[in-house]
């Protein structure tokens, strides 16, 4: 299938609701904040973990949708899958080929990028089409801290320490309520090397759309895709700058402001089509 004709940018919403949507092990798993400012942030990482884990579901790992940075991988292993698979009687592949190879089979190398270069099965690097910047809440968000119990304890040695009172105390860290936004690049010029194609944005758009459905845990409570907008470039260079486009989308309280948000019902989205650049089309697919 062909690489891609345009370039896009993209603006993600999504929300959580008493939750931890990213945590720092730095400062004891609590909800990543900026400390300056007390906005919260999630890391990009974070967001491609949650798409790897969607089209891994979906596909299920299996080329060309396999995925290359999956939990619990040996990336050396997915590495030497390149040169089984390249490999003849009387040559051994070269590390372009086995490059090549890895973006045909797997989907979040053609997708992110990856750096491949290990000493054993060394498969290059990739510069992926597809970035992301950080998530970063519309308003600070307060991260709380909540003292938990658990009616049993994990050993008989522990029991007896105890005394017979088998209830362990732990830390419940979460926010509130916080909506955050992120911002997306994808290069037609990057997919062309990579081979990213039209059928994989469209699995891109769709992990985004569905990947909170398949990721609940009792640590991030109720988190939520909440709108996705595109910006589709008739050029694949591109028609005008990304932050141009960003800034075309605003999100403000629709109440007292002085009030903690608790609901996504209390912000108004709303984008500026009036000045919107010339070749460029605004698609909301949320």
């Amino acid at each position: 299938m062909q690489s891609l004709q345009n370039r896009f940018e993209f603006i993600y919403l999504f929300d959580v609701e008493n939750g931890n949507p990213n945590g720092d092990p730095d400062a004891g798993n609590m909800p990543r904040i900026d400390a300056e400012t007390s906005f919260g942030l999630v890391t990009d990482v974070c967001l491609k973990r949650k798409i790897r884990n969607y089209i891994e579901i979906l596909k299920k790992d299996t080329p060309p949708y396999c995925i290359y940075v999956k939990e619990k991988a040996i990336l050396t292993k997915q590495q030497e899958k390149a040169y089984l698979g390249l490999k003849t009687e009387n040559n051994n592949p070269s590390v372009d080929e086995a490059r090549k190879w890895m973006c045909q089979n797997f989907f979040d190398v053609r997708t992110f990028g990856a750096v491949m270069s290990l000493k054993e099965f060394s498969c290059g690097q990739v510069r992926g089409p597809v970035q992301l910047n950080f998530g970063r809440s519309v308003e600070p968000v307060l991260p709380n801290e909540l003292t938990i119990t658990r009616m049993a304890v994990a050993t008989e040695r522990e029991a007896k320490d105890q005394k017979g009172d088998n209830r362990t105390i732990g830390k419940k860290t979460f926010v509130p309520y916080g909506l955050y936004r992120t911002e997306g690049y994808i290069s037609a010029y990057f997919s062309e090397d990579t081979g990213f194609n039209e059928s994989d944005l469209d699995l891109l758009w769709e992990a985004l759309l569905n990947m909170y459905d398949h990721d609940h845990s009792a640590s991030r409570g109720k988190m939520n895709a909440r709108k996705l907008i595109v910006f589709k470039h008739e050029s694949p260079l591109g028609n005008a700058p990304a932050h141009k486009l960003f800034d075309l989308v605003r999100t403000e309280r629709n109440d007292d402001p002085v009030i903690p948000p608790r609901y996504f019902n209390q912000y108004t989205i709303t984008i500026d089509r009036q000045n919107n650049p010339k070749g460029v089309e605004i698609i909301e697919m949320l």
